[in-house]
């Protein structure tokens, strides 16, 4: 799910892969029984499978409640159903899943933005901003690194809400700004 489909979309090579699964976090420990795992995330659905030396993170598929403090959840409902999973997702374009017998799952128009080379969030822009204001730096990012269009109500979101990146620890700041100005 995510950004690796987003950049096989592109014919990118992913610089990560994420996958997402119907299985809650105790199922997900009792499937992975024996193999390398670090429980990254589990209160949000994410453990990490290291294979070899690689890490893959698998996460539940999950609704999120409120966001108090702008930046993550305060409770997570977890769910059956991708489409309610990639309904959270911040840009049409990273919430696109494939699964290896339905193919491309795109609820959002993910596809078509791609090919228009537009950004757009998933859902009413101000929303996605004020639920995470780092997703405000993620959008400028993903801009400037995929050279795309912000959709107009995207766009006036972001400037409406930029106050809201004042929530957000510095160092969360200076990771995606490095990101930022070091991509592409």
């Amino acid at each position: 799910v995510g950004g690796c489909v987003r950049d096989l979309l592109r014919g990118e090579p992913p610089h990560d892969w994420d996958i997402a699964t119907a299985a809650r976090p105790d199922e997900m420990k009792r499937i992975f029984a024996g193999e390398r795992i670090l429980e990254t995330g589990l209160r949000h659905g994410t453990l990490t499978l290291l294979i070899g030396r690689e890490p893959v993170e698998i996460t539940s598929f999950r609704a999120d409640g409120d966001y108090s403090d702008g930046r993550r959840p305060d409770e997570v409902r977890f769910t059956r159903s991708l489409e309610e999973d990639l309904s959270r997702r911040d840009f049409t374009v990273n919430a696109m899943a494939f699964h290896p017998e339905r193919g491309l799952v795109d609820c959002f128009g993910g596809k078509e933005d791609l090919k228009n080379r537009i950004l757009k969030c998933v859902g009413e822009p101000e929303r996605r901003f004020r639920e995470d204001a780092l997703r405000i730096l993620r959008c400028l990012r993903f801009s400037s690194a995929l050279e795309f269009a912000i959709e107009e109500d995207t766009r006036q979101a972001l400037l409406k809400h930029r106050e809201l990146l004042k929530k957000i620890a510095p160092e969360r700041l200076q990771a995606e700004f490095s990101k930022l100005i070091l991509g592409e």
